[in-house]
């Protein structure tokens, strides 16, 4: 059992890319820098709960040391998919970033009675296309949903596995890289022996968002992805 989250595994197994990220190479032998992450609450930020764009941004400035790199924020809590594409203009497109990061797939698992889930993946395969028409200009990837209790309740899990199984199908139809958070977490709870209730706010009554320490070792795992797939493009 592991008593610190600091020494999680982050297996390149479990969230290595595939494909390297070579828009993003190139915007860091220059300056500035600019990412931009769409999601919901898991990117937003809820309660007292640091989220994953403030630390990696942190990382990747200090792992790079360019100090000019800009993580910008653009979660909306309670959002999906379909409601985030109408944002894609003002939020993704006129900042001109050199990475995407899309978190998707929660809200239409936890809040099935309000997305319809075949609404949701044909939103997310719409927004690959319409972000992958920028290729020339960004790299692009998503992150999936998290292993969390109230992903697993016996009227979720199934539904759960079906959007991480959806998410993956969709990000390899257009050869995008998918941030496996669902398998990460799984990882930690079955191979570290972290009980499940340590991976969530403990502020929350709904059991579904991150704490405090599996947000920032999840972070770190990004930031390790991201500069790994910055590199075999320096090389490829």
């Amino acid at each position: 059992m592991i008593d610190n989250f600091a020494l999680a595994d982050l297996p390149d197994e479990v969230i290595g890319f595939k494909y390297p990220l070579r828009r993003l190479a190139a915007a860091l032998r220059k300056e500035p820098v600019r990412i931009v992450a769409m999601g919901s609450s898991s990117t937003a930020g809820r309660e007292d709960v640091v989220p994953y764009p403030h630390w990696m941004e942190m990382y990747l400035r200090r792992d790079t040391g360019n100090a000019r790199i800009d993580v910008l924020n653009r979660g909306k809590g309670g959002e999906e998919a379909d409601r985030e594409l109408p944002r894609f203009n003002t939020d993704i497109f006129a900042e001109a970033p050199s990475l995407v990061i899309w978190q998707v797939g929660t809200n239409a698992v936890f809040r099935d009675k309000e997305f319809d889930f075949d609404t949701v993946v044909a939103a997310i395969e719409s927004g690959l296309d319409r972000l992958r028409g920028h290729s020339e200009d960004m790299d692009v990837m998503l992150i999936d949903p998290q292993y969390v209790p109230a992903m697993l309740l016996d009227d979720k899990a199934d539904l759960s596995e079906r959007m991480v199984a959806r998410i993956s199908a969709a990000a390899e139809r257009v050869k995008v890289n998918v941030f496996h958070r669902w398998a990460l977490m799984r990882h930690w709870h079955v191979h570290n022996n972290i009980a499940l209730d340590r991976m969530i706010d403990p502020t929350d009554p709904d059991r579904l968002h991150q704490s405090d320490g599996s947000t920032l070792r999840l972070s770190r795992g990004l930031s390790n992805t991201i500069r790994r797939a910055v590199a075999t493009a320096e090389i490829t």
